[in-house]
C-alpha cells in the first residue's frame, strides 16, 4: 500500500472540463480550498458525482431535515440504504422508494428494470429478504405514440426484472398527463423482511478489515448517470445520453440476493453497501464516512468486463448487480466459498485504514488521495431562492357557474371509467408475477397490497399515492392529501399505518418557482405526518424533471406501510353479497377543483384542490379500522379520483370475483356533478349485512363521524337516483368492460 508510486497529475483541469462535469465555478473553488491543491481528472469525477443533486441533496437537505423521522418502533431512519420498523415477534420491515426517471425516458426497458434492481439492493443490503415490489409511474398523453412506446417499455422492464428475481410486484399506481410528455416518472418501491438482530449497516469499520467486491464485473455502462443524467434537465442532447443508462441482469441479481443473505449469517461481515448511483465511488466514500475511517483500494484488482478501462471509468461506472462488503481479515476464504457456490465474481480490492481518507491506486500508481468528509459532506447546502409561481393566479379559482351541471350523468360515468387514470390497471398487473413466494393475500387492484408475514398472524399493507394535479394547484395541500390518502388506503385494508417513505419528483431547482413548490410540498407532507404520527424513515429526491424549460407537475409520491395484527381482519374494496347495505363514511362538499371530472369533461386543470380536514380524516380512518376489527363490514373502499360514483362502481368490479350491481338513493342540495364526481377527501365507501346497521350507527356516534346509508348491493345495473330523480342507469357488465379494457386498448394502439 505504501509502496505505490506518487499520484500522476494527468491533464490540466480547464473551466470547460469543470462545466462538463456539472460543477460550477464556485464549487470548483471550494474543492481547491478543501483539498489545498487542484484535483486530477479522476478526483474531479469523484467530486462531480458526489456533489451532484442525485447524491448530495444539496438543494433539498435544508427542507428534508424538518421531516419527522423518529417513532417508537423506528429501528433505522433516513441515512442508511433503507428505513427499518419493528413489527414485533423479533421481525422488522425494511422499505424505501426511489426514482429512475431520466434513464427510463431514454431507454424505458433497461431504465425501469435497473430501477427495480437498484431498489431491491437497497433492501437486501440491510440484511432483509425482499418480499414485495410496487411502483408509481407517470406518463404523458396516451394519444402520443412515444408515450405508448415508453409505457410498454417501462412495464416490460419492471415485469421482466421482478419476475426473474422471484420478488412479486403486488401493486402500484399509474397516471397520465401531458406535463409528463417530456419527462416520465418511474418510482420503484421495495419492502423486505429481516430479523431485528440481523440488520446490517453500511459502515467500513475496523482498521485492517478487508474490502470485498461482490457481483457482476464492472463495465462502462452508467458512467455519470448520477451527476449528469439524473442531475440536469433534458434538452436536444437527451438522446446522446443513452450510453449512460445501465444494463441490468436479473438472473445475476437473484444470485446476488441469495449469496448476500447467506453472507449475512456470519458475524465476520462488518458492513455492506450497494454500488448504486456513482458506483464504487459512492459506496467506498460513504462506508468510510459512516464508520469515521478511511479506505485503501487497488483498482487493478476490480473484476472488469471490458478491456482498457481507466480509473476514472472504474470508479464512476454504474454497472448493475454489484456490492461492496467489509469483512474481518482472515475470513476471505469463507467468503469466496459462498460466492463460488452462487457463481458470483468476488475480489479483495482493499482494506480499511485509520486515516479518514480514500486512497486509490491502479497499476502500482496512486490515482486518488482525498479526505472523506469533504467529498461526502462538502457540497454546500444551497439556499435557493423560492417564489410563488405566477400561474397560480390564473388557475387558483374556478367559477362553478361557468360549468354546466347535468341532469343525467351516464356519459360522464362512462368517460371517467374509460379514462386511463381511473380505468383498470389489469393490463399492467397481469404482466407482473404477483403470487411468487405465495405471500400475497390481496391481489393488485384493491386499495392496498397485503402480504402475509410467514409463521405469524401478522400481515403488512402497502399503498403508493400522489395526485400531482392537486400538487400543481396547491403543493402544500396536495402533498398533505397524498399522505392522508395513502394512510386511508392501508386503513381500508385493515391495517394501522406505521411508516412512510417518499420520492419527491420536481423540476429544475434553480428556478425559484420550482423551489417554492418543493418547499411547500415538503412542509405539507411533514405537517400531515406529524398529525397522523407517521415517521418518514427513508426517501429519495429527484430534481431536474424538466425538458426544454417545461417542468412536470410537482409529484411527491408517498408510500405508506401498515401493519395488520390478525390476518383474519383483512379487508378489500369489492362488494361481496347481494342485499348488503352501502354506506358512506364522511360527507361530500361542493368541490370540483382539480378533479378528474373537470379534466375529462371540460379539459380544465384548475381550481383549489379538495380541502383536507385532518381531524375529520383521522376520525374517518379510525372508525373504518374499528369496523373492520369488529367484523361488522364486508368491504371498504377509499373515495378518491372520480368521486363517489366511481368509488361505488369500482366496488362493483371485484378483481377475481363476481360482478355485482348497485342501486344508490341519494338526497342532496349539491349540484349533481359535485355530488357524484367531486373528490371531497376523507370519505370511505363500505358495505355490510343489513342486520349490522344498528351496531354501526351506534359506533359512528361514539367517534363521532358522519355516516349515511346510500344504497344497496345487487341487480344487474348501476343505478343512481338523486332527490327521487334517476340520473344514472347502466348495465354493470357494460361499465365493467369499459373500465377493464380501456388502458390496454390505449397501450396497444399502433400508428
Amino acid at each position: 500500500m505504501d509502496k505505490s508510486k506518487k499520484i500522476r497529475p494527468g491533464p490540466e483541469i480547464t473551466p470547460a472540463i469543470v462545466r462538463e462535469h456539472g460543477l460550477t465555478v464556485e464549487e470548483f473553488r471550494r474543492i481547491l480550498d478543501l483539498i489545498n491543491r487542484p484535483p486530477n481528472l479522476t478526483e474531479l469525477g469523484i467530486f462531480s458525482v458526489m456533489w451532484s443533486e442525485h447524491c448530495s441533496y444539496k438543494s433539498s437537505r435544508p427542507y428534508l431535515r424538518r421531516l419527522p423521522v423518529e417513532g417508537a418502533n423506528v429501528l433505522q431512519g433516513p441515512g442508511e440504504n433503507a428505513g427499518v420498523i419493528d413489527i414485533g415477534d423479533g421481525l422488522a420491515v425494511v422499505f424505501k422508494i426511489e426514482s429512475h426517471n431520466h434513464p427510463s425516458f431514454i431507454e424505458p426497458h433497461q431504465g425501469a428494470a435497473t430501477g427495480v434492481g437498484g431498489i431491491m439492493r437497497d433492501i437486501f443490503t440491510m440484511g432483509a429478504r425482499p418480499i414485495a415490489l410496487l411502483n408509481s409511474l407517470r406518463f404523458g398523453d396516451l394519444e402520443e405514440p412515444r408515450t405508448r412506446f415508453l409505457l410498454n417499455g417501462v412495464v416490460d422492464g419492471i415485469a421482466s426484472y421482478g419476475n426473474c428475481t422471484g420478488v412479486p410486484t403486488v401493486g402500484g399506481e399509474i397516471y397520465f398527463d401531458s406535463c409528463y410528455n417530456g419527462n416520465i416518472l418511474v418510482n420503484a418501491f421495495c419492502l423486505g423482511l429481516v430479523k431485528t438482530d440481523r440488520i446490517f449497516c453500511a459502515g467500513a469499520g475496523g482498521v485492517g478489515n478487508q474490502i470485498l467486491y461482490v457481483g457482476s464485473k464492472t463495465g462502462r455502462d452508467g458512467i455519470h448517470g448520477a451527476s449528469l443524467l439524473a442531475s440536469s434537465e433534458f434538452d436536444e442532447t437527451t438522446e446522446d445520453k443513452r450510453p449512460t443508462v445501465q444494463v441490468g441482469d436479473p438472473f445475476t441479481e437473484k444470485l446476488l440476493i441469495e449469496a448476500c443473505l447467506e453472507l449475512f449469517k456470519f458475524d465476520w461481515v462488518v458492513g455492506v453497501q450497494d454500488m448504486g448511483a456513482a458506483g464504487l465511488t459512492s459506496s467506498s466514500f460513504e462506508m468510510a464516512h459512516r464508520a469515521e475511517t478511511g479506505v485503501f483500494m487497488d483498482l487493478s484488482k476490480v473484476p472488469l468486463r471490458e478491456e482498457g478501462m481507466v480509473p476514472y471509468e472504474i470508479l464512476l461506472s454504474e454497472s448493475q448487480e454489484r456490492m461492496l462488503f467489509v469483512i474481518e481479515a482472515g475470513y476471505e476464504n469463507e467468503a469466496f466459498a459462498i460466492l463460488d457456490k452462487w457463481g458470483l465474481d468476488g475480489a479483495i480490492i482493499g482494506e480499511v485504514i485509520k486515516e479518514s481518507r480514500v486512497r486509490i491506486q491502479f497499476d502500482g500508481r496512486e490515482v486518488v488521495n482525498l479526505p472523506v468528509f469533504p467529498v461526502v459532506e462538502g457540497a454546500l447546502d444551497l439556499k435557493r431562492e423560492a417564489e410563488r409561481p405566477k400561474y397560480l393566479d390564473q388557475v387558483a379559482y374556478i367559477d362553478l357557474t361557468e360549468i354546466p351541471d347535468f341532469s343525467r350523468g351516464d356519459t360522464a360515468l362512462k368517460k371517467l371509467l374509460a379514462c386511463p387514470n381511473i380505468a383498470s390497471k389489469e393490463w399492467v398487473f397481469e404482466q407482473y408475477d404477483h403470487m411468487v413466494r405465495l405471500n400475497t393475500l390481496v391481489l393488485p387492484g384493491s386499495d392496498a397490497a397485503v402480504l402475509r408475514i410467514k409463521d405469524t398472524q401478522k400481515a403488512v399493507a402497502i399503498s403508493v399515492d400522489c395526485n400531482s394535479r392537486y400538487c400543481y394547484l396547491d403543493p402544500y395541500e396536495g402533498a398533505a392529501i397524498a399522505v392522508a390518502e395513502a394512510c386511508r388506503n392501508v386503513v381500508c385494508s385493515g391495517a394501522r399505518p406505521i411508516g412512510l417513505t417518499n420520492c419527491l419528483n420536481f423540476g429544475n431547482p434553480e428556478k425559484p418557482e420550482i423551489m417554492w413548490q418543493f418547499q411547500q410540498a415538503v412542509e405539507g407532507m411533514g405537517d400531515a405526518c406529524r398529525f397522523f404520527d407517521i415517521p418518514v424513515v427513508s426517501g429519495n429526491v429527484s430534481l431536474y424533471n424538466e425538458t426544454k424549460g417545461e417542468a412536470i407537475y410537482p409529484t411527491p409520491t408517498i408510500a405508506v406501510v401498515g401493519l395488520i395484527e390478525d390476518q383474519n381482519r383483512i379487508m378489500t374494496q369489492g362488494f361481496k353479497k347481494s342485499g348488503d347495505q352501502i354506506a358512506l363514511i364522511g360527507f361530500t362538499m361542493e368541490e370540483l377543483g382539480g378533479t378528474e371530472y373537470l379534466k375529462i369533461m371540460f379539459d380544465r386543470s384548475e381550481g383549489k384542490p379538495p380541502v383536507l380536514d385532518r381531524k375529520h380524516e383521522k376520525r374517518v380512518q379510525d372508525f373504518c379500522w374499528e369496523l373492520i376489527q369488529k367484523g361488522f363490514i364486508s368491504s371498504a373502499h377509499d373515495c378518491s379520483e372520480g368521486g363517489l360514483a366511481i368509488a361505488v362502481a369500482e366496488s362493483c368490479f371485484s378483481y377475481g370475483g363476481q360482478t355485482l350491481g348497485a342501486t344508490l338513493t341519494l338526497e342532496s342540495t349539491l349540484r349533481n356533478d359535485t355530488l357524484l364526481f367531486g373528490e371531497t377527501q376523507s370519505r370511505i365507501i363500505i358495505s355490510f349485512p343489513e342486520e349490522r346497521i344498528n351496531e354501526i350507527e351506534d359506533l359512528a356516534m361514539t367517534f363521532p363521524v358522519d355516516f349515511s346509508l346510500i344504497g344497496k348491493v345487487g341487480g344487474s345495473h348501476f343505478t343512481v337516483t338523486v332527490n327521487e330523480e334517476e340520473v344514472i342507469k347502466q348495465e354493470i357488465n357494460i361499465l365493467k368492460e369499459i373500465w377493464k379494457t380501456s388502458l390496454g386498448s390505449y397501450a396497444g394502439q399502433v400508428t
